[in-house]
């Protein structure tokens, strides 16, 4: 994710962090500072960085769960309303995506369960009511956020657990992708309940509507382009007439091409047709700025994930996530590039 950084990697997965987290940090502080001093500004930030520290295992019990199917997580990021875990695919076996939902809140109820042995019992509901009081008892209070993150995950809305759950619950009695329409349905129906609700002075609501409603509608677009991409192979999808650069070029002749041609991006091949990277139309322009016109394009170029002929399609396009263009192969040489705006046409051409 843009505006995000690795901060580690738990077997595999990385866990990054986006730069508005520090925003959350910063208003925590800010407030807790103003109420109490900076005693309280210090108590309030260790205390929502241990509650992220829980949602980061909350995240990994999905990626846990979904290691036992074969389904790799390539990262969690952390944002100020939660953490996000990517997985590689979404399993359309319905009891499959129910476990790997469930695994995340199933975390949270461990954590419970410790907290609560470790203060002898539950605490008192009261104790749940001064969660931003730093003053207040610190594991009490952890215990209810956990608590707290259990019931939010298990709204039927997505991006939310409970989201995939009611999807692969509808998954067992009809088709997948209409159990992703419905499910994103109701999802923007909660949607519009929360952004009902906080009108009424709790304007947080409104935002975690808004969250809802573009997730819900996020879920729905990736899964009509799952359907649209399904049975395809990446020839299918393929740009085949396309300019080249060859190994020797420079970067004055990168841009002289990028005026010439309606391409944002070139690749780089040998005297064989093999592609040796990719040159962007942003690394031309830096490469003009920091080193020159006389610049190797092999010192710009940025290599790209490489697929046969006929690859799936569904499968070929996870690789756009992270590069700006996929080079479809025969033989080792280059014979077509899939880019965002191949699968934008192939979709409207399908609709």
């Amino acid at each position: 994710m843009a505006w995000s950084f690795p901060i580690g990697t738990v077997r595999g997965t990385v866990i990054r962090v986006h730069v508005t987290f520090f925003l959350l940090l910063a208003w925590i502080g800010a407030t807790h500072a103003a109420r109490g001093g900076i005693g309280d500004a210090v108590a309030g930030i260790a205390f929502i960085s241990l509650v992220f520290a829980c949602v980061v295992l909350h995240e990994l019990g999905h990626a846990a769960a979904a290691a036992r199917y074969g389904i790799a997580t390539p990262d969690i990021t952390l944002l100020p309303i939660g953490g996000m875990a990517r997985l590689d695919h979404i399993p359309e076996e319905p009891w499959r995506e129910i476990a790997i939902a469930l695994a995340g809140p199933a975390v949270n109820v461990a954590i419970c369960l410790v907290l609560a042995a470790v203060l002898g019992g539950i605490p008192s509901a009261t104790e749940g009511l001064t969660v931003e009081d730093p003053r207040a008892g610190f594991l009490p209070r952890l215990f209810w956020v956990n608590a707290f993150l259990v019931l939010f995950n298990l709204i039927p809305a997505f991006p939310m657990d409970g989201g995939r759950v009611l999807r692969a619950a509808l998954a067992l009695r009809m088709p997948h992708a209409a159990a992703t329409r419905l499910a994103a349905q109701v999802g923007q129906g909660v949607a519009i309940l929360l952004g009902f609700l906080g009108l009424f002075g709790a304007p947080l609501l409104i935002f975690i509507a808004l969250f809802v409603w573009l997730g819900a509608a996020g879920e729905s677009a990736e899964e009509s382009l799952r359907t649209a991409t399904r049975g395809l192979a990446a020839e299918d999808a393929m740009e085949t007439r396309f300019e080249a650069l060859p190994t020797e070029a420079d970067v004055a002749a990168a841009a002289e091409a990028l005026l010439r041609t309606p391409q944002q991006d070139f690749p780089v091949v040998d005297g064989q047709g093999r592609l040796m990277g990719l040159l962007t139309r942003d690394a031309i322009i830096h490469a003009l700025r920091a080193g020159g016109p006389a610049t190797p394009v092999a010192d710009a170029m940025r290599d790209i994930p490489r697929v046969a002929r006929r690859a799936p399609l569904e499968a070929t396009m996870r690789g756009l996530r992270d590069a700006p263009a996929i080079a479809v192969e025969e033989g080792g040489r280059l014979v077509g590039l899939i880019t965002p705006a191949n699968i934008a046409d192939l979709l409207a051409l399908k609709g």
